[in-house]
């Protein structure tokens, strides 16, 4: 069996305006994230992982923010895109590990959802996605409620044929 670990690392800046979503949940808040899609940073940080394991770069070389078609863009879609381009290498995500780093808003209400959420595009089951939270005691920029970053990792398989 060829099994692959990838890690993925996404951060965004919170501000007025743009909705909340993170891991495909929309989330009750005053802020939003700023970005050219819709900022998911979970979803960001999956992809990134998903990418990585497979050998096939990152996020921003396959979803440039400098191209206007993914200007909004629900971050699911860019999931659901990576799923395949691993599918297409012969790869199967075995399971993701992520942890949300965020002062605020509060994430334990909303990651049964997240998990859920990416584990359906993904065609896992849920207990194959542990999504995390902490918060960084008030410290640098996430502390000071500027910014929400996530990372994630990833073990992909391949059975060899």
């Amino acid at each position: 069996m060829n099994i692959r670990v990838g890690t993925g690392t996404d951060v965004h800046e919170l501000v007025a305006g743009p909705r909340l979503v993170i891991g495909g949940v929309e989330i009750d808040h005053p802020m939003g994230l700023k970005g050219h899609s819709d900022a998911d940073v979970l979803l960001h940080a999956v992809c990134d992982a998903l990418l990585g394991a497979a050998g096939l770069g990152d996020i921003g070389e396959h979803f440039p923010d400098t191209d206007p078609a993914y200007k909004g863009m629900d971050s699911t879609r860019f999931l659901h895109i990576c799923k395949g381009k691993i599918q297409d290498k012969g790869f199967m995500v075995a399971n993701l590990d992520c942890t949300i780093f965020a002062q605020a808003p509060k994430m334990s209400p909303h990651k049964k959802a997240m998990a859920s959420c990416i584990a359906t595009v993904l065609e896992l089951s849920p207990d194959c996605v542990n999504i995390k939270a902490t918060t960084t005691e008030h410290l640098g920029f996430i502390g000071r409620k500027q910014g929400i970053a996530a990372q994630a990792t990833v073990l992909l398989y391949k059975n060899k044929s």
